[in-house]
This record gives C-alpha cells, structure tokens and sequence, in this order.
C-alpha cells in the first residue's frame, strides 16, 4: 500500500545535478502523456547509470582509431 504524497513535502535533491535531472524527469512524468512513460524511464535509467558508474567505460574513438 503506497502513503499519500503530503503535497507541501519538499522534493528530494541529492545535490549531484545529474541525479537531480533524473530525479525531476520521474517527478513530472504525471504532466506527460502514458505513452511517454517507458520512454522517460528508459532514458532515465539510463542516465542513472552513466551518473552512478564509478569507472565510465570510455566509447568508441574516431573512425580513424578503428582497424580498417
């Protein structure tokens, strides 16, 4: 059973701006239309991962790097 959202509750920042982007795009996703809601939850979570990788792999170099 969920609790009722007390509607003068300050919203929840952590302080690390990535995270907090995270957090605020779950936030409004009320205001957004249902068919949007997968897409947000797999960007975000997504975002999660990037923010909270202790060791970012780094992504593929220029093609000119690449074996031919």
């Amino acid at each position: 059973m969920t609790e009722p959202v007390d509607e003068h509750e300050e919203p929840v920042r952590t302080g690390v701006e990535s995270v907090d982007e995270v957090i605020l795009a779950v936030e409004n996703l009320e205001e957004r239309p249902i068919e949007e809601h997968v897409g947000v939850f797999e960007t975000v979570h997504e975002q999660l991962r990037r923010a909270l990788d202790p060791d970012p792999q780094p992504g593929p170099g220029p093609a000119a790097d690449r074996p031919a």
